[in-house]
């Protein structure tokens, strides 16, 4: 049976919304996990079960389908924390579930569907992109090349679409307690994410942490920083999917800003990748790896800026409410303004209609007192000068220079 809440077959728009919302099962039942896992346990739960259901590995299998979509729905939920409090705070119905977000595998998608995708891309439409299944059930199965990165040193390569070079790191005990940064950075126009793989006791790779690049200008970059301290990330996608005009945009642009789930790394070694997000073409990219025992300035200024950011949203969610209200109130008066200028002005037009109706004179449109007034005014100007009129009429027209005879004296010359 295909899973509960996700049928493939096509019904109704009310009847669809109607079952949709009745048998629509608990996301941590989906997931498989309890009310208090933690953001790492339910994403671990998330991709193991979406790389089980993906499309790529069971083609022509609606169940898959259904239930791929089921778990991405649940995931959706519960790795969003205002949707997982509201959920747990009052179940679907504080849910939109029109608004939530998809992630698209984009080497699933057939040509057509991707071509789509780039012109929405291209539009400003931000649309979420996922790890190609086939990446991942290929580190899983540890049957991908690993290619060995120094402390200090940057790689530049070029990555194809939906694939990925990965990189290992050894790192001592020194370096574990200094932390260390992985910087990925494109100055041309390319789109990757750079990944991050925990170690199974099978010597497969699981993906833990990801990051899109962002652009800067001509650069694409994206970076991983463990400093033995809570380093966060800030995921602009959530801030726009929740902005529905300027005031929203505004006050939600700090909501993407979330603690990372890893903030340092044991010693040993250990696996990141270079993922090629490019819908139809490769990316070029350079790597590197740094200790940060050289940026210790730098360590101590991200966390007092990051300190400032998160009183900052603090303060922003006090100053919405006031916002709000005063904008409600100048709100209230501009209507109010709008309507005393209609009612005074109604006022005095009636008082001058009243003014107007006190004589006994019919009242005369415009146009024809208008063409009386010119008329008589004419007159008056004939009476008073009548000889001037007479004279002018009088008056010998003038001859025109070509036309007159001119008279030469015609003398003998001497």
């Amino acid at each position: 049976m295909p899973a509960p809440g996700f049928s493939s077959k096509p019904e109704k728009k009310g009847e669809s919304a109607a079952k949709h919302q009745q048998q629509r099962r608990d996301p941590y039942e989906v997931l498989g996990v309890s009310c208090n896992s933690t953001d790492q346990e339910i994403k671990s739960s998330y991709r193991r079960m979406a790389l089980k259901y993906h499309p790529d590995k069971n083609q022509n299998d609606p169940i898959a389908a259904d239930m791929f979509q089921e778990v991405t729905y649940s995931y959706n939920i519960l790795s969003d924390p205002d949707k997982r409090r509201q959920y747990d705070t009052s179940g679907f119905e504080a849910i939109d579930s029109e608004s939530q977000e998809l992630e698209l595998d984009l080497s699933s998608l057939g040509t057509v569907n991707t071509m789509f995708a780039a012109l929405f891309s291209k539009l400003g439409v931000p649309i979420k992109t996922t790890v190609s299944a086939t990446v991942l059930e290929e580190a899983l199965n540890g049957s991908v090349t690993v290619q060995s990165l120094q402390f200090g040193n940057s790689l530049c390569r070029k990555v194809e679409k939906q694939c990925a070079h990965f990189y290992s790191v050894d790192v001592t005990e020194n370096e574990s307690k200094m932390g260390l940064v992985c910087r990925v950075h494109s100055r041309g126009r390319s789109k990757f994410k750079l990944l991050y793989f925990e170690q199974e006791d099978n010597g497969g790779l699981s993906l833990a942490l990801q990051e899109d690049s962002t652009k800067t200008g001509k650069v694409s970059s994206a970076g991983m920083f463990f400093l033995c301290f809570p380093v966060y990330r800030f995921d602009q996608t959530k801030s726009m999917a929740a902005a529905k005009d300027p005031d929203s945009a505004f006050f939600r642009k700090l909501d993407g800003f979330q603690p990372c789930e890893i903030n340092e790394l044991k010693a040993g070694t250990h696996i990141f990748a270079v993922y090629g997000d490019n819908f139809f073409r490769s990316a070029t990219y350079t790597i590197e790896i740094l200790s940060g025992e050289a940026f210790s300035t730098e360590k101590d200024k991200l966390r007092d800026v990051e300190a400032e950011i998160l009183a900052k949203r603090v303060e922003l969610s006090k100053f919405e409410s006031e916002y709000r209200e005063v904008l409600a109130q100048f709100t209230d008066m501009t209507k109010r303004y709008a309507k005393e200028v209609e009612e005074i002005d109604e006022l005095l037009r009636k008082r001058n209609t009243i003014h107007e109706s006190y004589t006994t004179v019919p009242p005369l449109s415009r146009s024809s007192s208008s063409s009386k007034i010119r008329s008589s005014f004419k007159g008056s100007v004939a009476e008073e000068h009548p000889a001037k009129e007479k004279k002018s009429r009088d008056r010998p027209r003038k001859k025109k220079w070509f036309k007159l005879h001119l008279k030469v004296d015609k003398r003998k010359p001497c």
